[in-house]
C-alpha cells in the first residue's frame, strides 16, 4: 500500500499549518515555517544514495551492472535505478520554494513521504485565491512530488482546493502544459528551468475560475446527473450498463449531490455535480485515507477526475 510512512516512535513523515488536512494524518506546525523547516518537521531531512548491485554466484560476488537507490539515514532499498539515474535530494526539492516563500508569494502547507519514502511531497499554498457563486473559495496551491522510485518522474504542478470540502480539484488535460512540469532523472533537476515554464502567474487559476463560472451556470436534470455519473465511475458490469444502472460509485456520489459539503452553492448545477464527484473521489472511495490520498494525487483517482471535470464542461456547454 502506498501509505504515507509511520516512523518508529508511531508519528507519520508529515507536516502541515493550518486545519486538520482531510486525510487526517501528520503532526500540527505553525503557518511560517520555511521550506527547510519544514523539510525538519516533516521528518524528511534524509538523503539518498547509489550503491552498486551484486549477486552471489558461488563465493563469488558478480556485479549487476545496476545500482540500488537507499535512505542513508536507514538503510532502506527504494529501488534499482541505472547507473546515469540523477538523484534529486529532498533538500533540494524544498529548496525550489525559498525565493517564493521569502518574497510572500507562498506559504508551506504540508509535507511528507509515502511509501517509505518513495515518494517525497512538499505543497505550498499560493497567495491566490477566487470566490464563486457567494462564498464558495477555490485557493491554489503549488505540489512538488520527487519521487525517490525508477520510472517515476519529478512532478511539479498547480492543484486548486475547494476550501468548503477540500476536494482537490484536478486541472483539465487541456491545461497541463500550463500548469504541471515533469521531468526525468536522466537529467540533474533545474529549478530555474522550471519556474520558467511553470510561468507562475496568477492567471492560471483565472482559467480554472472561467470553467468554475461555467458549470455553475448550467443546469444538470436528473436525467443528464446520471449520464455524467455513469460516465465519470463507468460500470464493469454490462448487464448494468444495458439496464442504466449506476455502478456503486456513481451511486454513492449521486446520494450525496445535495449532502455535500458546499451543496448550496450552485444547486442543480454541474458544478455541484462535479463536486459530488470530487467528493466522493477523495473523501468516499478507497480502504483508508492514505490510500486515498495517493491515489487522489498520483494513482488513478487522478485521472479520473480530470475525466470528471473534462465531462463536466462538455455536458454544461450544450445543457
Amino acid at each position: 500500500m502506498h501509505n504515507i510512512e509511520r516512523l518508529e516512535d508511531g508519528t507519520y513523515s508529515m507536516a502541515y499549518a493550518g486545519e486538520v488536512p482531510w486525510h487526517g494524518l501528520g503532526n500540527r506546525v505553525g503557518d511560517d515555517l520555511s521550506p527547510q523547516e519544514m523539510l525538519k518537521a516533516a521528518s524528511l531531512d534524509w538523503n539518498v544514495v547509489k550503491v552498486p548491485c551484486y549477486y552471489s554466484w558461488g563465493k563469488k560476488k558478480v556485479d549487476t551492472g545496476q545500482t540500488a537507490l537507499i535512505r542513508e539515514d536507514t538503510g532502506k532499498h527504494l529501488s534499482n535505478v541505472s547507473n546515469d539515474w540523477n538523484e534529486n535530494q529532498n533538500a533540494v526539492a524544498f529548496d525550489f520554494f525559498n525565493e517564493f516563500v521569502e518574497q510572500g508569494d507562498m506559504q508551506m502547507h504540508t509535507a511528507g513521504s509515502l511509501n517509505d519514502g518513495r515518494v517525497v511531497w512538499a505543497l505550498a499554498k499560493v497567495k491566490e485565491s477566487f470566490t464563486v457563486f457567494g462564498k464558495d473559495k477555490v485557493d491554489s496551491y503549488l505540489l512538488f512530488s520527487n519521487p525517490h522510485q525508477y520510472g517515476k518522474s519529478i512532478d511539479i504542478r498547480f492543484t486548486p482546493i475547494r476550501v468548503v470540502c477540500n476536494n482537490t480539484l484536478t486541472l483539465s488535460l487541456s491545461k497541463k502544459a500550463d500548469l504541471m512540469v515533469r521531468l526525468s532523472h536522466r537529467h540533474p533537476f533545474d529549478a530555474e528551468a522550471v519556474k520558467e515554464t511553470l510561468g507562475l502567474a496568477s492567471h492560471k487559476l483565472s482559467q480554472y475560475k472561467d470553467m468554475a463560472q461555467l458549470l455553475g451556470k448550467k443546469r444538470y436534470t436528473q436525467e443528464s446527473l446520471r449520464d455524467y455519473l455513469r460516465v465519470v465511475f463507468p460500470s464493469n458490469s454490462q448487464k448494468k450498463k444495458e439496464e442504466g444502472i449506476l455502478s456503486r460509485p456513481a451511486q454513492i456520489a449521486h446520494d450525496i449531490v445535495e449532502s455535500q459539503p458546499g451543496h448550496e452553492f450552485a444547486e442543480g448545477s454541474f458544478w455541484q455535480g462535479y463536486n459530488a464527484a470530487t467528493f466522493t473521489i477523495d473523501h468516499l472511495l478507497g480502504h483508508n485515507d492514505n490510500n486515498r490520498l495517493y491515489s487522489a494525487w498520483y494513482g488513478p483517482n487522478r485521472k479520473r477526475k480530470i475525466d470528471a471535470l473534462e465531462t463536466a464542461v462538455e455536458m454544461a456547454k450544450v445543457a
